[in-house]
């Protein structure tokens, strides 16, 4: 089993960032190389049903990225989680002054992290919406 080192967090981190820059530059050419391709992929866009398989999801990409209200996207508060070679990267996406709450699910591959689900809802606003402090039991 790979070990998770702090190496393995910033590559995921940084896989989560080329998804996000490929989304902010409408760029579908880079979009396709996130997506994994041996691997059985989905996207959950908000307000879309389910996408499943490559093809059908790189499509929706496309028709986004492409599309007239092609949105302007920025990712914040990324936090990165292996599991095996499994990575989740959980983060908030703010379009304009709403935000959605996304869940990024990465696969270790020869080629680093590659990504097999993407899905992404609404959610408050993060400032507005700082952790529960943990209170001690005594």
């Amino acid at each position: 089993m790979p070990s998770t080192s702090a190496r393995d967090q910033a590559a995921l981190l940084f896989a989560n960032e080329t998804f996000y820059r490929a989304f902010a530059d409408r760029d579908t050419a880079l979009m396709g190389a996130v997506w994994a391709e041996s691997e059985p992929v989905t996207c959950l866009h908000p307000g879309w049903p389910p996408v499943e398989g490559r093809d059908a999801v790189l499509q929706s990409w496309h028709a986004i990225l492409t599309g007239p209200a092609s949105p302007d996207i920025q990712c914040l508060h990324a936090k990165a989680g292996i599991h095996k070679d499994m990575g989740i990267v959980i983060c908030y996406e703010r379009i304009g002054q709403d935000f959605l709450l996304a869940t990024n699910v990465f696969i270790r591959s020869g080629n680093g992290w590659l990504l097999v689900h993407h899905q992404s809802g609404p959610a408050p606003d993060p400032a507005e919406h700082a952790p529960v402090p943990r209170r001690s039991i005594n």
